[in-house]
C-alpha cells in the first residue's frame, strides 16, 4: 500500500491509475486497485519484472517510507454508470486491479447489472486473488468469475477453463454488442 501525505487524499475514479515519475523522465504506470471510498492507503498490484528498473528497486531496495513521485489519476477505464447493459470484464495477471476497484465500487453502490469477470493467467497460481472473486460470486447473484488458465501444469490439477482468456469470451459471449466489456 501507498500512503499519500497527512491529509491529502488522491480522488479517483475507480479503473484509473498512477504513473510514478522516475528518474531521467520515464514513466511507469499502475491501477489502484482499492476502490475510491476506501482510500486510506493506494494498493497497487505490482508483479516483479527481472531487470525491470522499477519493479527491481521496489522490491530489493525500496523501504517503508521512502518516497516516490507520482502522477494522477490518469485514465480512462471506469464504470460508466448511465448505461444498463450487462458488463463484462476481461484481464489477464495483474490486470486484475483495476477491475477490482470498479467491482468494489459497484457493490458498494449496490449496482444490479449483471457483471461477469474473466480473469486469465498462466498458471492457477497466478490468479493471485482467486478466493477475492470466488467470494464475490458467492455473496452477489448478479456476478459471474470465471479463471481462464493458459498454461496448466500437471501438478496444478487444474480442472476450470484452460485456453486463452479472450477466446473463452468469444466461446461464451460470440455477440458482445449488447455488453459493455
Amino acid at each position: 500500500g501507498l500512503k499519500l501525505p497527512a491529509n491529502e487524499r488522491l480522488q479517483f475514479l475507480a479503473g484509473q491509475y498512477i504513473d510514478f515519475l522516475l528518474k531521467g523522465g520515464e514513466r511507469r504506470s499502475f491501477s489502484m486497485a482499492n476502490a475510491p471510498h476506501a482510500d486510506e492507503l493506494i494498493e497497487l498490484h505490482v508483479r516483479q519484472v527481472a531487470g525491470g528498473t522499477f519493479t527491481d528497486h521496489v522490491f530489493s531496495k525500496m523501504k517503508e517510507r521512502d518516497i516516490l513521485r507520482l502522477e494522477g489519476p490518469l485514465g480512462s477505464f471506469f464504470l460508466r454508470e448511465e448505461s444498463a447493459k450487462p458488463i463484462v470484464f476481461v484481464g489477464s495477471g495483474t490486470g486484475f486491479a483495476p477491475i477490482k476497484s470498479i467491482l468494489e465500487t459497484a457493490f458498494h453502490r449496490n449496482v444490479t447489472r449483471s457483471m461477469v469477470l474473466y480473469w486469465g493467467a498462466r498458471r492457477p497460481k497466478d490468479l493471485y486473488l482467486n478466493a477475492l472473486p470466488e467470494k464475490w460470486a458467492r455473496e452477489h447473484a448478479n456476478f459471474k468469475y470465471v479463471p481462464v488458465i493458459s498454461e496448466a501444469r500437471a501438478e496444478d490439477a487444474w480442472s476450470g477453463r484452460s485456453g486463452f482468456v479472450h477466446r473463452a469470451v468469444m466461446e461464451d459471449l460470440p455477440d458482445l454488442s449488447q455488453h459493455q466489456v
